[in-house]
């Protein structure tokens, strides 16, 4: 039996008996797990120890929503709404698919920038059409193996053509454009179980911290029968049935225009609005669709810092929370957002929130975004008896940070420091499952600089072909942005205002 203990460290466990009050005590790990938290805990003579003086204990944070498939185009784009920068992030005329050894570092380099400013835990919902593939999907497993990272996996499925999931799109597009945008024929529900099946039989619980999970892109860009299958092996499986819903304006008027009803009510109507329904952004929500939401027992990722890149909208978060919904913080993609950092996200959260009114009594607390970036997230991703605290028996999934630094001195009241001050430039410790994956700002688990110098000598070819496929998609740029203006003047008659900043 391998034991660590650290001692006389500032422990902030966000357990229910504690939350985000610190106290200071003693950690006992053994086989990866926390064996006991208390005062003076003993430990064999073999055990590792760890001073903790004047050291923060605190779970890892988890990223509930992001995208690998991005990570290559940090600082790439921006003044784009969501549909122009799909375009060029995700061009709909497609070029070759990434080759498998990039696909690796894509992955690999997310898990890097993720794991050096504590993050944990990611579910990445990653991009790599035109098909499913197990092998690829495998690639994906293990960079973040290699990594030491815990996720959730999964790649995006659509059935439903993109200009079929769009208001006015048929009708403004030009005809020969259309006939361009050939995928061929559509998955059907059948065959994408049988690729998550297999998923599940080959790759889920992979280092007992990999899973995989169950992404239909958004219910617009599914049929019916797809997200209803999806919905059922996710609840069979035990994982999120993980989706977008209501990110924009375009959005909400796409639900009242194909379905004639919010996508949350068109969600509901066909079930698959559960306890395992994960939905990324929320941020077009009315009071109705967040009722359902919350009897459901759904959650929602809260990506602060992409919607407001993206000119989305500022999700209503304390109207979520009053509703029962379990609130989780994502970064989105890299593309979207440009670091892979929970800890800016947490700011953004902590501030964008306060210009919803002037009734301050119900702006975001600094508590209550710590819960959103630990236990919420792991509530999330399913997870929740396996990290996002400190308990006895869960994954000692932690972050070791040094209260003597600029980001805490003085220091007043932690919470408040992580969320306004602390950018993840204190962390000296990242653990996941009692393995110390981070070690005084160096990765331990794989060459760091090894990595980067591959990824500096390979990336300019594959960008300039990018490039080039943003060159052919522009001619969709004005459809796309008409599109857009349409659906922003576009009266969709939610029962509660929409379009300014909420909290």
């Amino acid at each position: 039996m391998s034991q660590t203990l650290i001692k006389n460290a500032t422990l902030l466990t966000m357990c229910p008996q504690n939350g985000t009050k610190p106290f200071e005590g003693d950690i006992l790990i053994e086989d990866g797990r926390i064996a006991a938290i208390g005062q003076n805990l003993a430990a064999q003579p073999s055990a590792t120890l760890i001073d903790g003086h004047s050291r923060l204990v605190m779970p890892g944070l988890i990223n509930a929503h992001t995208h690998s498939s991005e990570t290559f185009f940090r600082g790439r784009y921006e003044g784009m709404p969501l549909e122009i920068w799909l375009l060029y992030a995700y061009p709909l005329l497609m070029g070759p698919v990434i080759d498998d050894r990039l696909l690796y570092l894509r992955s690999l380099l997310l898990a890097m920038d993720s794991l050096r400013n504590g993050v944990t835990t990611i579910c990445d919902d990653f991009f790599d059409p035109p098909v499913h593939d197990l092998s690829r999907l495998s690639t994906v497993f293990k960079a973040y193996d290699d990594a030491g990272i815990r996720a959730n996996v999964s790649s995006a499925a659509m059935n439903v053509h993109t200009l079929d999931a769009l208001p006015f799109a048929r009708e403004i597009m030009p005809r020969y454009l259309q006939e361009k945008l050939d995928f061929g024929p559509p998955m059907s529900a059948e065959a994408y179980i049988d690729y998550c099946r297999s998923a599940f039989a080959s790759l889920h619980g992979k280092a007992s911290r990999l899973n995989f999970m169950i992404a239909p892109s958004a219910p617009q860009r599914c049929t019916p029968d797809l997200l209803q299958a999806c919905h059922a092996l996710a609840v069979e499986m035990g994982v999120p049935l993980h989706t977008h819903i209501l990110e924009t304006k375009t959005q909400a008027v796409t639900g009242h225009q194909i379905y004639g009803k919010s996508l949350i009510g068109y969600m509901h109507d066909l079930g698959v609005l559960s306890r395992n329904t994960t939905i990324a952004h929320s941020v077009w929500v009315s009071e109705s669709d967040m009722e359902m939401m919350g009897d459901a027992g759904c959650s929602i990722a809260h990506n602060a810092v992409s919607n407001q890149k993206l000119g989305a909208g500022i999700a209503p978060i304390r109207h979520l929370m009053n509703a029962g919904i379990t609130i989780a913080l994502g970064t989105d993609g890299v593309s979207s957002n440009d670091t892979a950092r929970i800890f800016d996200v947490m700011r953004v959260a902590g501030l964008i929130h306060s210009v919803s009114g002037p009734d301050f009594d119900q702006w975001i607390r600094a508590d209550e975004i710590l819960t959103m970036a630990t236990i919420g997230g792991a509530r999330s991703a399913m997870l929740e008896n396996v990290t996002g605290s400190l308990d006895i028996g869960k994954a000692a999934d932690l972050l070791i940070l040094d209260l003597t630094t600029l980001s805490f001195t003085p220091l007043n009241d932690i919470a408040k420091h992580l969320v306004y001050a602390e950018n993840g430039s204190s962390i000296e410790t990242v653990m996941i499952a009692g393995r110390i994956v981070v070690q005084d700002g160096r990765l331990q688990t794989i060459d760091e600089a090894a990595i980067l110098a591959e990824i500096r000598e390979l990336i300019p070819a594959h960008l300039a072909a990018h490039a080039k496929l943003e060159a052919r998609n522009a001619a969709l740029h004005s459809t796309m942005a008409e599109i857009h203006r349409r659906a922003t003047s576009t009266e969709i008659g939610m029962n509660r205002y929409t379009g300014g900043p909420r909290a």
